[in-house]
């Protein structure tokens, strides 16, 4: 099966979406920590779901959109993809700290592997893992930057329009 290829522009940089007849397996920032390993039969190309992504992120970012209706198909493990569809349950404007979502996946002593997890989300924005920040409410990683990360919360309503890249306002 193919896995077709496209880049979308948007507030936040040129973003790569991959999908198939699966769903969308990957949206990547210009500069993402950790890209998606890409298959021999990925090429660049026009689908359906890559039609609905793109429609639904300039939805989201002109502010009309708060939750992603997309067939999704994110690879990795059962440990990761349970923190994943995890991320999808924080709501729109909320944020929630690492130990709390390692409460939500039912193992809250593994929040560093939660963390982990959470870095790896290959569907960012639509899997909100910008949602997720440091106990102290400071902005901790962010596999498409912290600038990118304090945008999407802004743009989201979940910090203040003063608020800094460490937690202040």
């Amino acid at each position: 099966m193919t896995t077709h290829t496209t880049f979308v522009d948007s507030p936040v940089g040129r973003l790569f979406l991959a999908a198939s007849d699966d769903g969308l397996h990957a949206l990547e920032f210009p500069d993402n920590r950790h890209p998606v390993r890409r298959g021999d039969d990925w090429q660049p190309g026009e689908h359906a779901v890559l039609r609905m992504a793109r429609r639904q992120l300039d939805e989201y970012f002109a502010g009309k959109r708060r939750a992603f209706d997309l067939p999704l198909a994110p690879r990795g493990t059962a440990f990761q993809r349970s923190v994943w569809w995890s991320l999808a349950r924080i709501p729109y404007g909320e944020t929630v700290s690492y130990a709390q979502l390692a409460a939500r996946v039912g193992k809250p002593t593994a929040t560093r592997a939660v963390g982990a997890a959470n870095g790896r989300n290959p569907l960012p924005i639509v899997l909100p893992c910008h949602r997720v920040i440091g106990a102290d409410g400071s902005l901790t990683g962010f596999g498409g930057g912290l600038p990118t990360k304090q945008f999407l919360l802004k743009l989201e309503g979940a910090l203040p329009p003063e608020f800094d890249l460490f937690g202040r306002a």
